[in-house]
């Protein structure tokens, strides 16, 4: 072969064999209002807090969520098999291309979630790069784990400083969060009734702070829901395939306009890509005053409907994305009264 007489035949790489997700959408059943909320999460890259009594089904969804997802690129699976690589874990064949979905106990401490260490290590939130984050149970992990997701979810890495240097670790996750509503769990839920306090309450909801609130794109309740055996024993709703085909094609025309999804414009992009008309403005400018948005959140509503608009294939942002977006930031004022509270 080197003196060129013979050569060898070319080799061949066999790509490893992808498992389809254990856990498919279609074993949801009702929650409409839910898994429209998860299709517009993965399509646009939006970070999602379910919040509802216990048994309305929030881990059920979100466990759901990678397998609506588009598949990684080979340089995201080499980016995420390094990661895990570093911190010592398996990188598994059969998942090679699946999104990582990573859910660290409330227990955790933030060196497990955030990273470090004497010879620094990525933490969860790395372990999680270009997949997704799930915390269930979000107001029970310490405040300061907490708190140190605000930095990483604005920049998509963390930095790690110790004596001998620091590191930098990519992070760029997609944030879940399930909560009930108090710490009974049942404030508001129309069949059983809330045992705490408005104190408790209050200060249970202050577990999560309003910057950190209006870091995570939608805010979404997950109501009870009646228990018909014969709706349960019967088909479920529609399965992860025919959603991620969707997702797949609204994040392929936001590669395809901007370079990056929905979630990752910055203000000068939203200038751009979410022009809105006169009754737009009007609408988003009654809202914001009715909620007191922020600017933050008042350019995440952006983001939500140029998502929206992508699902429904339209190049202009309407009154009905935007009325739809805007319904899934319904808790902001309430999550900002109980963090001053």
């Amino acid at each position: 072969h080197l003196a060129g007489a013979t050569p060898l035949p070319r080799a061949v790489a066999t790509p490893p064999a992808v498992r389809p997700p254990a856990a498919d959408l279609g074993d949801v059943v009702g929650q409409l209002r839910a898994r429209r909320a998860l299709e517009v999460a993965a399509a646009g890259g939006h970070n999602l807090l379910l919040m509802g009594p216990p048994g309305t089904g929030k881990s059920m969804l979100a466990q759901r969520l990678p397998g609506i997802l588009p598949p990684l690129s080979e340089e995201q699976a080499l980016a995420s098999a390094a990661l895990h690589s570093i911190a010592g874990l398996p990188v598994e064949t059969g998942a090679w291309r699946a999104r990582p979905f990573r859910a660290p106990h409330h227990s955790a401490s933030a060196v497990a979630l955030v990273g470090g260490g004497r010879v620094p290590r990525p933490g969860e939130i790395s372990l999680a790069h270009q997949g997704v984050l799930f915390l269930d149970e979000m107001p029970e992990f310490d405040r300061r784990c907490l708190e140190a997701l605000r930095e990483p979810l604005e920049s998509g890495q963390v930095s790690i400083a110790r004596a001998a240097g620091s590191v930098t670790f990519p992070a760029a996750f997609q944030l879940v969060a399930a909560m009930n509503p108090c710490p009974c769990g049942y404030d508001g839920d129309a069949r059983i009734a809330c045992r705490c306090t408005p104190e408790r309450i209050a200060r249970y909801r202050a577990r999560v702070s309003g910057p950190l609130a209006e870091r995570i794109d939608i805010h979404l309740d997950v109501p009870r829901q009646d228990i018909d055996p014969a709706r349960f024993g019967g088909a479920g709703g529609e399965p992860s395939a025919a959603v991620r085909d969707r997702v797949i094609t609204a994040r392929a025309r936001q590669q395809t306009r901007q370079g990056c999804c929905n979630a990752e414009l910055d203000v000068a992009a939203l200038k751009r890509h979410c022009a809105l008309d006169d009754a737009g403005r009007a609408l988003l400018a009654r809202a914001a005053e009715r909620l007191a948005l922020s600017a933050r959140s008042y350019h995440k509503i952006l983001r939500l409907a140029r998502t929206i608009a992508d699902l429904d294939a339209r190049a202009a942002i309407t009154t009905d994305h935007l009325g739809e977006a805007v319904s899934y930031r319904m808790l902001d004022r309430g999550m900002q009264s109980d963090a001053r509270a």
